[in-house]
């Protein structure tokens, strides 16, 4: 077993396994143009691309969060990293869009047995100011890479092929295996209590079903259905769109998981969620303000990589040179937030970081333009990742603070699956926001030029389905289609940057609610310190 002194080599090796997770959320974003045209991906495909993965990650949390403290942590560490491994293998090598979601929902799985499991690492091995360090080390990596994942992708995917930016999680995970499997201490709850398979499919199917709501809305209608919906060979055989359907059987879903969650508490069984933790106000009130959070801030990193190449002309090593710039800013967070931490109440280091994160999304709002230069684009998400680094780890510590050792793998299963459902959510939404305004923007813009209608139906389904990237094939032979199109895709990013301002704002509001009681022994040691 690793001695103590060695707990902080286990830490790095456990922010690398962080890091690998949160860098192949992202680094897919300024691979999509290429993914697009060499497997002739649709818009609704590539939300997929990511919301296949976001999905299984948000609804698998849970259900893994419980195992690790059953089976052991380091044990559930080295299973996710081996399935996350090979299924990478998988989409790197995939032919069709069908086959690169298929292996992104198996990705999602073994991301789904690390994130919770290194939260749950770091709470059972590090205490008082040393675990006030290790939460600040893993929020930034997840701050960092968020951005160096698209610059990381970016330079793959012009240089070599967007498969590679697959290919990258074989080696890297064989580092991280070994270096678990020398430094990392094995750990697990000494009185477990039996799983609930039943909680577990209810959870499953509730964001199941509510995320594909958000997504296949504006494809399949919000109410009617517009676009027939095909499992198959079986054809959806109602007037009504599924999607009022999925919200119905999601809201159900919810009910029937609380209900459950709470018989089960009252008669001593063990739940997916331990309800008793919601009584601790820190752990109640961060969870609300996680998943608010969460729904602003990814959505970002979908909309920019995506206007920097389709309205810009930019290749995908350009544009994740641009969002070099959120990593900075999260880099840069780092130091501010260990030095802060010692002076102010982490709640106070979150505000902090939550009007950053705000700020920067309006400037990235007020500046864009279909000839902006980069720069001002790089300055907006500079502020915005610093606000991200100071937020992120804070809210962890948060969230997390007054939960018993033993009790670490569920609460931070929990804290997890509320900041992937709203990075879910927030991906759903925002995309949505995106891709619709898109159409709407580009009609109308169209309709003044003079166009039919059939003509300006047909140009905004190539230009949506296609995510933007059949923009540039209208440069010779349409110029003002062209123009019409890159400054639609501009005034939908703009609208898309916004909502997720506003999504951080309520963030903000909740943050309220944090805070209000006594300081915990923990913090108590960092303000000593």
């Amino acid at each position: 077993m690793p001695s103590p002194r060695t707990r902080w080599i286990g830490l790095v090796v456990v922010s690398l396994a962080v890091a690998l997770i949160i860098v192949d959320s992202t680094i897919v974003t300024v691979a999509v143009p290429s993914i697009v045209e060499e497997l002739g991906l649709s818009s609704t495909e590539v939300q997929w691309v990511q919301e296949s993965y976001t999905l299984v990650f948000a609804s698998l949390l849970l259900v893994f969060g419980t195992l690790a403290d059953r089976i052991g942590r380091r044990r559930m560490l080295l299973l996710g990293i081996t399935i996350f491994a090979l299924s990478s293998v998988v989409a790197a090598l995939a032919g069709s869009g069908g086959a690169l979601i298929a292996a992104r929902v198996v990705q999602g799985v073994g991301g789904a047995m690390l994130l919770p499991t290194t939260l749950s690492i770091i709470n059972a091995g590090f205490r008082g100011k040393d675990r006030a360090i290790a939460f600040a080390v893993w929020g930034s990596t997840i701050g960092g890479m968020a951005a160096v994942g698209p610059l990381l992708g970016g330079w793959l995917t012009t240089f070599f092929s967007w498969r590679w930016a697959f290919g990258i999680n074989v080696p890297l995970g064989i580092i991280i295996i070994v270096g678990a499997l020398l430094f990392v201490a094995a750990s697990r709850d000494p009185n477990p209590g039996r799983l609930d398979l039943v909680g577990a499919a209810i959870s499953v199917v509730l964001f199941g079903t509510l995320v594909f709501g958000l997504i296949e809305g504006r494809s399949y209608g919000w109410w009617l259905i517009d676009t027939p919906f095909q499992v198959g060979d079986w054809t959806w055989p109602l007037d009504l769109s599924p999607v009022p359907l999925a919200f119905a059987v999601s809201a159900l879903a919810l009910v029937a998981f609380i209900m459950w969650g709470l018989r089960r508490s009252r008669s001593g069984r063990s739940t997916l969620i331990d309800f008793g933790l919601f009584r601790i106000p820190s752990f109640r009130n961060g969870n609300i303000v996680a998943m608010l959070v969460s729904l602003g801030e990814f959505g970002i990193i979908l909309s920019i990589p995506l206007w920097l190449q389709t309205v810009l002309d930019y290749d995908a090593l350009q544009a994740g040179l641009v969002l070099v710039a959120l990593a900075g800013g999260s880099f840069v967070a780092s130091g501010f937030a260990g030095s802060l931490g010692a002076r102010l109440r982490p709640v106070l280091i979150v505000r902090a970081g939550l009007l950053a994160e705000i700020l920067g999304l309006l400037i990235v709002a007020l500046v864009l333009a279909v000839d902006v230069s980069p720069w001002a684009i790089a300055g907006g998400l500079a502020v915005y990742g610093f606000g991200v680094g100071l937020a992120t780890a804070q809210l962890t510590g948060v969230v997390l603070n007054d939960v018993p050792i033993e009790e670490s793998g569920r609460a931070s299963g929990t804290q997890s699956t509320s900041r992937q459902v709203g990075s879910a959510l927030g991906i759903a939404i925002l995309g949505t926001i995106l891709f619709g305004a898109l159409g709407t923007h580009l009609d109308a813009r169209l309709a003044d030029e003079g166009f039919a209608e059939s003509a300006r139906a047909e140009i905004v389904d190539a230009v949506v389905d296609s995510a933007g990237t059949a923009i540039s094939g209208f440069d010779a032979a349409q110029p003002a289609v062209a123009d019409a199109a890159r400054e639609a895709f501009t005034d939908s990013t703009r609208l898309a940057a916004l909502a997720a301002a506003g999504f951080l704002t309520a963030g903000l509001v909740a943050s309220a609610s944090l805070g209000g009681r006594r300081e915990t022994e923990d913090a108590e040691l960092v303000h000593r310190t």
